[in-house]
């Protein structure tokens, strides 16, 4: 049994950004419909919150596509991604 200490190596990029996504998380949910919140949200279905980062990465996809400077911090994420698919 794998036991967690609530730690995550999860780092953020650019630290400064990380409001900034959870904000873009929160208007996706809401956009879409899945009832996130800021707590707990075990009682989301994998498939609601698949939606959310889905439709995250769809828009920033679709942004850089466009060129959009607000989201070229994304860019090398966004290739790992797709390199690793």
């Amino acid at each position: 049994m794998i036991m967690s200490n609530n730690t995550s190596s999860n780092k953020a990029a650019v630290p400064e950004a990380k409001g900034a996504l959870n904000r873009f998380k929160f208007e996706v949910a809401n956009e879409l419909g899945v009832p996130l919140t800021d707590g707990y949200n075990g009682n989301l279905t994998s498939k609601q919150n698949g939606s959310v980062g889905g439709y995250m990465v769809k828009i920033i996809s679709s942004e850089l596509r466009k060129g959009n400077p607000i989201f070229q911090g994304f860019q090398t994420s966004i290739e790992m991604l797709v390199l690793h698919m």
